[in-house]
């Protein structure tokens, strides 16, 4: 026989309000109520019913969150980020995986509206301003992680993209690097990094590459392939910059496919600051996200609008810094 929260409230000898306030951390209940409470829940293994909350207009206690690629480390541990933070606060989290396809966006949204969720986080990659819009004027709480939509009103925790870039370029310039590869997907964020890296190549009178081009995919395989291409040019680089840990992975692959040494022949920065970064060999020096503060900020912003607390939209722009490791090296004079 199914346990009902009756069942609870006549076994903890509380009313269903206290066991409601219980369950979804609202109101004020002593600390030895609410630990007597969540005894008879855990000893009734009691499973509260989000939908009926739903129904009633009460919250699911759940968050859906969007995320493009979960493969990509930095992805996950801005996942696993959110997630913690959201535990801490009392939501669940239901994490969707959408390999930057639009199909599967519209696929996941439409599901989990059905299952009320109280609202939605949408990390980077995700391009749909129109559905950004559908949202909001559903009254629906939405807020973007690891990009921005400057054009657009809307609650977002982001990364100064543009600044990393610029400061991935002023390092390698730093070394004396002037003949430098890119490896870049075509996404916003990474749009944004190229954007700084021409800029800083821009005053110190240096050419962007001339065979320079986007690509769709951020894995190890996709950076390796560039690389090659590049260290197999007439025109060898001195050092690349990839736009993310695994693309910079690859591109190390490659160097030791063509017997380079780096970073003594070749280096090699990459972006995000990930685990990647630290198990490499050599260790990658990276332009680093916080991706752990950046996790929790916008899980706050997001139960702040779903309690009601903050109506005004919010925009948080954070820094990157540069992570010196093994991967670089002073140009040697020839």
């Amino acid at each position: 026989m199914k346990v009902t929260i009756y069942d609870v409230a006549k076994e903890a000898g509380v009313s269903i309000a206290t066991v409601s306030k219980v369950i979804n951390k609202t109101g004020r209940i002593g600390e030895k109520t609410k630990r007597k409470v969540r005894a008879v829940i855990e000893e009734l293994n009691y499973q509260p019913n989000m939908m009926a909350s739903a129904l009633m207009g009460k919250q699911t206690k759940t968050i859906g969150l969007l995320i493009p690629d979960l493969a990509n480390p930095f992805f996950s541990e801005l996942a696993r980020s959110i997630e913690v933070r959201g535990q801490e606060l009392g939501y669940n989290l239901v994490m969707c995986n959408t390999d930057y396809q639009i199909e599967k966006e519209d696929q996941y949204l439409a599901l989990l509206k059905q299952k009320s969720v109280d609202g939605f986080i949408l990390a980077s990659g995700f391009e749909r301003l129109d559905k950004v819009e559908q949202l909001m004027k559903e009254d629906i709480p939405v807020a973007i992680v690891a990009r921005d939509f400057p054009m657009f009103t809307v609650n977002a925790v982001a990364l100064d993209d543009f600044m990393g870039g610029y400061q991935a370029a002023s390092y390698l310039i730093g070394l004396g690097h002037k003949n430098i590869g890119i490896i870049a997907r075509d996404v916003w964020s990474n749009r944004e990094r190229i954007r700084g890296f021409k800029q800083a190549l821009e005053e110190n009178h240096l050419e962007f590459p001339s065979n320079f081009e986007y690509i769709f995919e951020s894995t190890a395989e996709a950076g390796k392939s560039i690389a090659h291409k590049y260290l197999n040019a007439s025109n060898v680089p001195t050092a690349i910059f990839a736009c993310n840990d695994l693309l910079a992975a690859g591109a190390l692959q490659a160097a030791k496919d063509n017997r380079l040494n780096v970073p003594e022949q070749l280096s090699v920065v990459g972006f995000d600051n990930t685990h990647i970064a630290r198990i490499v060999e050599p260790p990658l020096t990276t332009i680093a996200q916080p991706i752990q503060s950046m996790g929790e900020k916008v899980m706050d912003l997001m139960v702040s609008m779903i309690q009601g607390e903050e109506n005004e939209k919010i925009r948080i722009t954070m820094l990157p810094s540069i992570v010196e490791r093994e991967s670089t090296a002073r140009l040697k004079a020839k």
